[in-house]
């Protein structure tokens, strides 16, 4: 039974914390379940105020979960606080460490290569069904989903980046009888050591937005999408306020 759904931005994001999260979806995995997974950030939320054929996909998810910390500070100011971050890269680590079968989408082809690597290393009760990096067209797209759908993972990470990763998955599941489909970002590049997360005190401090501007400094115009989402928040707060 589903928990409790919190709005934010008229997005239904699932309360839940990180650990029974994880569970939750092993657990289907185990049921031979077919899920959609959405680890939604600000950006996301933001992107689906304009883009409504993207907030219908979003919708359709059987999950949506707050990947970013500026989802919990939306909570809390709107009066209804999610339990915690329940991020796409922290779900995706949880989940390695029970024995699934699980398939690998996305990233750089350098960074795909070393996904398997990495994983049968780090994590040897995790089966490695099947990798493709993310650089495909839409013939080959086809033959992806067919792969997948012939070895049978419980578990697909998609790390193609939103909005390309929640439409993939939209636009395939459906040829799927099981299989848990979660949209993770740049999740790979963090497995496999070719970028670094900030250090716990960072995320502790809810500063984990601003590390990763400062390393990345090149992508400064998607970090745009946090002072705006918040921006907007404040503005919703103030109006359930006056409507109370």
């Amino acid at each position: 039974m589903k928990n409790q759904e919190i709005s934010i931005l008229n997005i239904p994001f699932y309360n839940t914390t990180q650990a029974d999260f994880v569970e939750e979806l092993y657990e289907a995995a185990l049921n031979e379940e077919r899920l959609f997974v959405v680890t939604a950030n600000p950006e996301i939320v933001m992107h689906a105020r304009t883009d409504k054929e993207f907030e219908a996909i979003l919708r359709q998810a059987d999950y949506i979960v707050p990947d970013g910390i500026g989802i919990i500070m939306a909570s809390e100011k709107l009066g209804e606080p999610l339990a915690e971050r329940v991020t796409g890269y922290d779900t995706m680590i949880g989940l390695l460490d029970k024995p699934l079968r699980c398939y690998f989408l996305g990233a750089k082809p350098e960074v795909s290569q070393a996904v398997e690597e990495k994983v049968k290393e780090k994590y040897p009760q995790t089966v490695v069904s099947g990798v493709h990096h993310g650089y495909f067209d839409a013939l080959e797209s086809e033959k992806i989903a067919e792969d997948i759908i012939k070895k049978q993972p419980d578990i697909i990470f998609v790390a193609l980046g939103s909005p390309a990763q929640e439409k993939w998955i939209l636009s395939q599941i459906a040829n799927f009888k099981k299989g848990i489909f979660i949209g993770v970002g740049g999740s790979f590049d963090v497995l496999t050591d070719n970028a670094k997360r900030a250090p716990e005190i960072w995320i502790k401090l809810r500063l984990e937005w601003v590390y990763r501007l400062l390393s990345n400094p090149s992508r400064w115009k998607r970090f745009l999408a946090i002072p705006q989402f918040m921006l907007v928040v404040r503005k919703e707060s103030k109006r359930l306020k006056k409507g109370e």
